[in-house]
């Protein structure tokens, strides 16, 4: 399946099958935010963080890919992500973008 952030994929035609998304909510456990508050105060990387957020950008966007496949297609173009917070030590990761399916010329 490609997946592009781009709208036109270079020599290929396409008919747009419709949108598609796929969303996680992911947090921590209060041990670790606990110490990721106190990283807080010295500064630097909450790796903690960073790690939960790439599984949920993963976890979200292997969603978007199995959404797009039960539409038959082919590609998934316009990709975007959008995060929330949900509370804190919480967020919501979604990816979305248009599912299309080649066009044989």
């Amino acid at each position: 399946m490609l997946v592009v952030t781009t709208e036109q994929v270079s020599g290929r035609a396409y008919q747009p099958l419709g949108m598609v998304q796929g969303s996680t909510i992911q947090c921590k456990n209060v041990g670790r935010d606990i110490t990721q508050g106190l990283k807080q105060l010295v500064g630097g990387e909450l790796v903690s963080y960073t790690e939960m957020m790439d599984h949920a950008r993963e976890i979200a966007m292997g969603r978007m890919i199995a959404a797009a496949e039960r539409l038959g297609a082919d590609a998934v173009v316009c990709v975007r992500y959008a995060t929330s917070a949900i509370s804190q030590g919480a967020a919501e990761v979604m990816a979305y973008g248009t599912a299309v399916r080649w066009i044989q010329e």
